[in-house]
């Protein structure tokens, strides 16, 4: 059986947009990133585009954000069309079925957009050694400005360590935790029922037909299909007190990093 070892990564992120897909009249952001966004990052950093094998890795996202703010924008409404002969690209509006530039007007469509501002994020990654050597050394190193959520929303990698947890322990009523995080809803005895929760992406592919993309010259318009599964979370926020009647003890690893303390419940904490 391959070992699992756990990969804490420390990140600094000026401002952030973790698009909600299931909000429509304004762009709500996700109160941190989903697990495919930090997939997402991974893939980048490795120039391993598509790798299915990132999907492996057990992913656990705390930390948070100093603030939050509404930004109002003019997003251009479009899809992007190749000529048969000369091979030029067009955008056509979604609306009127008409090139976007030119004699014509662009659509734009005005949003109220919600976005993060100065996060401090922690990572743990939980799955095969190999993988995570991998990612440690092209994140120690980066070849290339990464970033996570949109390709606009830069990242700073300020550490990057293995990590080993310093106690293993279990609770049936009470949990303190001192960091926001993402915890699986399904399954866990909770006592009161008036928790934030989300729907978040944690696995998201292309396929065309049975066959998954590779990389990205297989996407094709009106065939590649995007495959997305989603896992309800309870969010927590900070010095959250998590209140449950187990019957049985909820076993949990803490981890100390630069004297922050993280708890990551075994089998609810990790997506």
């Amino acid at each position: 059986m391959t070992k699992e070892r756990v990969l804490a990564i420390e990140i600094f992120q000026p401002y952030a947009q973790y698009r909600n897909p299931f909000t429509f009249y304004y762009a709500q952001t996700f109160p941190l990133p989903p697990k495919t966004a930090v997939i997402g990052m991974l893939q980048n950093a490795t120039d391993r585009y598509y790798d299915q094998e990132f999907w492996n890795l057990k992913v656990s996202i705390h930390g948070g954000f100093e603030s939050v703010f509404w930004n109002y924008q003019q997003l251009i409404k479009g899809t992007p069309k190749i000529g048969n002969w000369d091979r030029k690209i067009t955008i056509i509006g979604s609306n009127d079925n008409k090139p976007l530039y030119g004699l014509l007007k662009s659509q734009r469509t005005p949003v109220y957009q919600q976005e993060l501002f100065n996060g401090h994020l922690y990572i743990f990654l939980k799955g095969d050694d190999g993988l995570l050597r991998e990612i440690r050394d092209a994140l120690s190193e980066p070849k290339k400005v990464l970033y996570l959520g949109r390709s606009e929303d830069i990242v700073y990698i300020k550490s990057v360590n293995f990590v080993e947890s310093s106690k293993v322990l279990g609770f049936t009523r009470s949990l303190s935790l001192e960091f926001p995080t993402y915890i699986k809803h399904k399954g866990l005895p909770l006592v009161l029922q008036k928790y934030p929760v989300y729907s978040i992406p944690t696995y998201s592919v292309f396929r065309n037909g049975d066959r998954t993309v590779s990389n990205k010259a297989e996407i094709m318009r009106n065939k590649t299909e995007r495959e997305t599964k989603f896992e309800t979370v309870i969010y927590t926020g900070y010095d959250f007190n998590l209140r449950v009647n187990a019957k049985e003890q909820i076993r949990f690893h803490e981890y100390i990093i630069c004297d922050k303390r993280f708890r990551i419940l075994e089998d609810y904490g990790w997506l």
